[in-house]
């Protein structure tokens, strides 16, 4: 997808990206190579033909950071089929306060598409461990990550940074029409929890989390596991949720 998008660029938005796809300039390669476009005049394109030229060579390269940057952030999610296979799904847990008013994160759960990793308060949980996991990947995906997850984790941990693109799954699906959050989202794409967790939500986590401190290690073992649900259910919902956002734009009427 990202190699068919436009809207990627400043001054550009949907309506544009769609005319240059309705007159045959479906990729960066075919803006390039066009040797003027109409509705476009030549000083913008030889702009626009600087960005797309470094875009591409840093697509060849893999470089993350520098789409992460260049991009705008609600247009990340097309770059989902290119670092697929690079990606976190990152999830936490908190006390229930915000930072600055006696809130800590207590778990911090991180999925690769194979494997749960997860980090806890006192236990592993630390900055550089974090820093060392996320050290390893190319591309983040969360829901509401960019409302709470991301913000938290760096105002608890300042020296963290946060430098490679963002699929914030929940603004991705409220841009196709879902409504609620992710538990909700689970139950409407027909995704099962175990019934230990079934029920539970943000609050019962805090509890769990409380009960846990006072000794209660089953209590604990409940919390990583609804954090583990919150985490990996988030790969089994991107395709659907791309997908959709994709088909939204109307490329493939064009290709």
């Amino acid at each position: 997808m990202i190699k068919n998008s436009f809207s990627i660029l400043n001054g550009i938005g949907e309506r544009l990206e769609k005319k240059l796809w309705r007159n045959g300039i479906l990729t960066w390669a075919d803006f390039i190579n066009a040797s003027d476009i109409d509705f476009i005049t030549s000083q913008r394109k030889s702009f626009f033909d600087e960005c797309l030229s470094s875009a591409l060579k840093e697509l060849d390269n893999s470089n993350a950071v520098y789409f992460a940057t260049t991009i705008k952030r609600r247009e990340h999610w097309r770059l989902f089929d290119t670092f697929r296979d690079e990606a976190a799904y990152l999830d936490i847990e908190t006390n229930g306060f915000m930072p600055g008013n006696g809130g800590y994160v207590t778990v911090v759960g991180i999925y690769d598409g194979y494997d749960y990793k997860c980090f806890v308060r006192n236990v592993n949980l630390t900055c550089e461990n974090l820093r060392n996991e996320f050290s390893r990947y190319k591309y983040l995906i969360t829901f509401y990550g960019a409302g709470f997850d991301v913000p938290f984790l760096m105002r608890s941990m300042p020296d963290l940074r946060f430098d490679i693109p963002h699929f914030d799954i929940c603004f991705g699906s409220r841009k196709i029409g879902f409504k609620g959050g992710l538990k909700k989202l689970e139950v409407d794409l027909g995704i099962e929890r175990d019934e230990t967790i079934r029920n539970l939500d943000g609050y019962d986590a805090v509890k769990l989390w409380e009960h846990a401190q006072r000794g209660n290690t089953e209590a604990m073992e409940i919390l990583k596991l609804y954090n583990k649900a919150d985490t990996v259910n988030l790969a089994k919902i991107v395709d659907f949720i791309y997908n959709k956002l994709r088909l939204q734009t109307g490329i493939e009427e064009y290709l």
